[in-house]
């Protein structure tokens, strides 16, 4: 079974330095048929003006995903940490008991594109802890796995059962995904367009899977695109 989420249906705020889609609900924007998909509760597609940014703001049990589509996000955050974010790097930060950071917009000059991504933490009062990794998404292997729970093949650890995966495709190409028995998944179509299991998505859609055992995708103009396996 498959439910589309079409980009033009999430939610938009617009706040002048920063433009804003949500796939559900988040701050003041609510739609009870989106609060989440199993431990994914936010995806919100930003884009943030040069110069601007969020400054100093707090967060708890929440492991947080930041992957930049185009610019560079400036991280800061009361652990210590400092770091810029460009795209083809994944950021994980756990809040766990508590951490305030401020994010900006490393340009001055360009916009700045990325999604920003919570999922709820296996357990509540994890301690904090930072993340960033640089991956290889151009190599033409499709899916690579950025994010999961052991770590492992050079994934950001993420507190909870998923497998994250992203995959930069060309025009044409295609990639697979297994499903194992129980196992869910969301597709999010960051740009370009794909056929996914039969059914076409441009950017912007998501798609929730349940009761699937595999994922077919079909670029069908060059695409980058992200997938989690949830439990």
């Amino acid at each position: 079974m498959m439910q589309v989420r079409r980009s033009e249906e999430r939610g938009h705020a617009q706040h002048g330095w920063l433009d804003s889609r949500f796939s559900f609900s988040f701050a003041e924007y609510h739609d009870p048929r989106f609060m989440g998909f199993r431990a994914l509760r936010v995806i919100n597609e930003d884009r943030v003006e040069p110069g601007t940014g969020f400054p100093p703001h707090p967060h708890r049990d929440m492991e947080i995903v930041t992957y930049v589509l185009a610019g560079a996000i400036e991280h800061q955050d009361s652990l210590g940490n400092r770091a810029v974010i460009r795209p083809g790097e994944v950021q994980r930060m756990s809040a766990g008991t508590g951490v305030r950071h401020a994010e900006y917009n490393a340009s001055r000059q360009e916009s700045l594109h990325l999604l920003q991504i919570w999922l709820l933490p296996e357990w509540a009062g994890l301690a904090p802890g930072y993340e960033q990794k640089a991956f290889d998404l151009d190599g033409g292997g499709g899916l690579v796995l950025v994010g999961a729970r052991d770590g492992r093949a050079g994934a950001v650890t993420i507190h909870q059962d998923v497998e994250l995966y992203a995959a930069r495709l060309s025009a044409g190409q295609q990639a697979g995904h297994a499903l194992k028995p129980g196992r869910h998944a969301w597709v999010q179509v960051a740009r370009g367009a794909l056929d996914l299991n039969g059914v076409a998505l441009q950017a912007g859609d998501g798609a929730a899977l349940s009761g699937e055992t595999a994922l077919r995708l079909n670029a069908t103009e060059p695409t980058e695109l992200l997938l989690f396996d949830l439990a």
